[in-house]
């Protein structure tokens, strides 16, 4: 696997209720199941750990991780330290802000968690009844004094955008709640319809924005958030810097960005190690099983690499591009980069080019363009 520390992700496949319009792969929690699955979880580290790899970021993802609940959780790390290493590392648990976060939270920064992810979606009533959210703004506001009090600073929150009923100025109004509460760090994502969803089913009676007014609310969202020091690092991913003014970003989210390796475990989980993508079926029963990852060719190459450094607002750079192919940066991506410049979707730098917040808005169709695909 190489000398770079990994990124191991663990997938939680368990929700007390599904949201409409959620596409990541979850059911409904049964206790019986969840002690076979956490075993199922620490069989398949130890496995993993005959490798030698050694891991510096741990992400809990789900579904709802915190429906764990703390003692099964901490199983789950302690494994996870004594087969990755985790020395010093960033480990972050998603947690949904409704009910008792107190003593699951102490438990777990006792633990190292020094990361929560807070899955709010909106500060506003009518929008999360319409998101089929279960929890208030109140609660959301609770869980990051409840991780403060117990000592993890490192709170993100999850904003969602162009969604029912929302405006700018509703939006604006969630970003300043966020704030307010203490969050170190936003994840806002544009609403995306997936076919497999009851938001999928329901598409044409759902109120919902066309393309021009989303573009007008993620610049909006964008802007705002800057104003209030959160800095874009990512086109969905904003972060405030620390007292020692690094900025407060996921560590182990930027890995997928940066074409780092990981490890994922759990249902619908997937991995990079040693240039070969797997990952696990959409089926809790099989991993259950045992039944070994499936296989998902090689990953790695430039094009990949490009697709995924341009959603950075890093960007491209020779350093960058060096560093990972010890060779220069392609002049024909400098050359095709630079024709978007004049339209506001590319900022030239010395030796490379980022995408702009515009440029995010159509960076699929941009991507392709410089890449000459």
């Amino acid at each position: 696997m190489g000398d770079a520390p990994v990124g191991l992700y663990v997938h939680v496949p368990f929700c007390a209720k599904k949201c409409p319009y959620c596409d990541f792969f979850s059911e409904a929690y049964r206790k019986q199941t969840v002690q076979r699955y956490v075993l199922a979880v620490c069989r398949r580290m130890e496995q993993f750990a005959e490798t030698g790899a050694v891991a510096d970021t741990l992400y809990f993802g789900g579904g709802t991780p915190s429906t764990l609940g703390a003692n099964r959780l901490c199983s789950i790390i302690d494994e996870a330290k004594n087969c990755f290493g985790l020395e010093q590392a960033e480990i972050t648990v998603e947690v949904n802000p409704s009910g008792q976060l107190e003593d699951l939270l102490d438990a777990l920064a006792q633990k190292g968690v020094n990361r929560i992810s807070i899955g709010m979606q909106s500060a506003h009533a009518e929008e999360l009844d319409l998101l089929g959210r279960t929890h208030t703004a109140k609660q959301a506001e609770m869980a990051v004094k409840a991780a403060h009090r117990a000592g993890i600073t490192n709170v993100s929150m999850d904003l969602m955008v162009g969604i029912q009923k929302q405006t700018e100025q509703s939006l604006k109004e969630s970003i300043a709640f966020c704030h307010n509460a203490g969050a170190s760090h936003i994840s806002a994502y544009l609403l995306k319809i997936e076919p497999n969803t009851p938001y999928g089913q329901q598409q044409n009676t759902l109120l919902l924005p066309d393309d021009d007014q989303m573009g007008d609310f993620y610049l909006c969202m964008v802007e705002e958030l800057e104003s209030r020091g959160y800095h874009q690092y990512e086109i969905s991913n904003f972060a405030q810097k620390d007292a020692n003014g690094m900025l407060q970003i996921s560590k182990h989210n930027t890995k997928y960005w940066q074409g780092k390796e990981y490890l994922g475990i759990g249902p619908s989980a997937h991995s990079f190690l040693k240039g070969e993508r797997f990952y696990y079926d959409r089926n809790l029963y099989s991993f259950l099983k045992g039944n070994p990852p499936i296989m998902d060719g090689q990953g790695g190459d430039k094009e990949e690499f490009v697709m995924l450094a341009l959603r950075l607002t890093d960007g491209l750079t020779n350093e960058i591009w060096y560093h990972k192919f010890q060779e220069p940066l392609p002049q024909s991506y400098i050359k095709r980069a630079q024709r978007y410049e004049a339209a506001g979707l590319v900022h030239m730098k010395k030796n490379g080019f980022a995408l702009t917040p515009k440029g995010f808005l159509v960076s699929n169709q941009l991507i392709l363009s410089i890449i000459g695909a």
